[in-house]
C-alpha cells in the first residue's frame, strides 16, 4: 500500500515508489481532506495502476504541475523583473502540487485556497494561485504539456480591493513633522502629493519640474509633475529601506496613527483626487496604474460627490 497519514496535516498520503520495468516511478500527493481510509485505498488502486500503465507504454505519459513549474523557473522566471518573488511564492505551494497532475490544476488550487483559508489573506493565497495557473499556462503554450489549457477551470478566491485606510492632508503633515528623519520626512510630502510608491521616490530621477522613473512597475516609462510645495523635499537625499523602518512607525505611534501604512499614502493621494472630482482615467494615470481595475478599487471613495449631487436633489435654481 501506497497510503500513509501525514501528521503534520492529519491527511491520507499517496506516496508510489516503485521500480516498474528498469524504471524508478514515483509520485506523491496529499490527499484531500476528509477523505476516509476507504476513499484512500479506492485513490490508490486506481492512481497506482494508472502509473503501471504508464511505465510499461500501455498509457500515454502524464505531465505534472511539478514539469510545468520547473520549466518556468528555468526558463521563465529569469526574464521577469519580478521573478525571484515569482519562485518564492510558487515555492511555498509546492506541497499541494508536486507530482500531481497537470489536468488537476484546477482541484489543486481550490484544495489550496480551502487549506489556507483563515491562515493568510485572501490575496495572499489569489496571488499564489495566480502564478501557479501562469506557470501551468507558460509550460502547455510553450512546451506542450498536457492537451488542454491546464487554467481554464482554476477559481481564485474573491477578494476585496477597496482601499479603505487613508489619511487627510492634515494628518499627513502631522506625520512629517513628528518624523524624526530629514529623508523620511521628506518621502511621507513626496508620496502624499505625487501618489508614487516607496520604491519609485528612491529611485525616480529629477529632471525640471517633473519625477522620471525610467523603469516603473507596468514596464513603461513615467513622468510625474512635481508640485512646488514639493520641490524643497526633492532636492533631499531619499532615505534607505533601514531608515524608514526605524523612524515611520516611530512617527505613527507619535501620532496614534499606528494602523496606518506608508504604502497608505499612496491611497490617500488617489482617494483626495477623486473626492475633488478627478476621474478614474486620470487617477490611474497619476498613479501609473496599467489597467483600469486597479484604479476603480478608489471608486467607492467618490460618495462624498455623489452626496453633493443628491443634496440638490428637489431644491430651487
Amino acid at each position: 500500500m501506497s497510503i500513509y497519514r501525514d501528521k503534520p496535516t492529519g491527511r491520507w498520503r499517496f506516496d508510489f515508489d516503485r521500480w516498474i520495468g528498469g524504471t524508478r516511478v514515483r509520485r506523491r500527493q496529499l490527499l484531500p481532506a476528509g477523505w476516509t481510509r476507504a476513499e484512500a485505498d479506492a485513490f490508490d488502486r486506481k492512481e497506482g495502476a494508472a502509473l503501471y500503465a504508464i511505465a510499461q507504454g500501455i498509457a500515454r505519459p502524464r505531465h505534472t504541475i511539478g514539469q510545468a513549474v520547473d520549466l518556468y523557473v528555468k526558463e521563465r522566471v529569469p526574464q521577469l523583473k519580478a521573478g525571484e518573488n515569482n519562485e518564492r511564492e510558487l515555492e511555498a505551494t509546492r506541497d499541494w502540487w508536486e507530482d500531481q497532475s497537470l489536468d488537476d490544476l484546477a482541484t489543486v488550487c481550490a484544495e489550496y485556497a480551502a487549506d489556507q483559508a483563515g491562515a493568510l489573506k485572501p490575496a495572499t493565497i489569489k496571488n499564489r494561485i495566480a502564478y501557479l495557473r501562469a506557470a501551468c499556462r507558460w509550460a502547455w503554450k510553450r512546451h506542450g504539456l498536457g492537451d488542454q489549457d491546464p487554467g481554464g477551470r482554476v477559481v481564485a478566491p474573491e477578494v476585496k480591493n477597496a482601499r479603505s485606510t487613508t489619511i487627510t492632508r492634515l494628518e499627513m503633515v502631522k506625520l512629517a513633522r513628528a518624523c524624526r528623519h530629514r529623508g523620511v520626512r521628506a518621502l511621507i510630502r513626496i508620496a502624499f502629493y505625487t501618489g508614487m510608491r516607496v520604491a519609485e521616490i528612491q529611485r525616480a530621477r529629477r529632471a525640471g519640474a517633473s519625477f522620471v522613473l525610467d523603469d516603473s512597475k507596468n514596464g513603461e516609462p513615467r513622468i510625474i509633475p512635481m508640485l512646488p510645495i514639493i520641490t524643497s523635499a526633492s532636492r533631499i537625499q531619499m532615505p534607505r529601506r533601514s531608515e524608514i523602518d526605524y523612524y515611520w512607525p516611530l512617527a505613527r505611534s507619535a501620532c496614534k496613527l499606528q494602523h496606518v501604512r506608508l504604502h497608505d499614502i499612496r491611497h490617500s493621494t488617489a482617494t483626495e483626487m477623486v473626492n475633488a472630482g478627478v476621474d478614474l482615467a486620470t487617477v490611474g494615470a497619476v498613479l501609473g496604474h496599467k489597467s483600469s481595475a486597479s484604479t476603480k478599487r478608489y471608486a467607492h471613495h467618490g460618495t462624498q460627490l455623489m452626496a453633493g449631487a443628491l443634496g440638490k436633489v428637489g431644491k430651487r435654481a
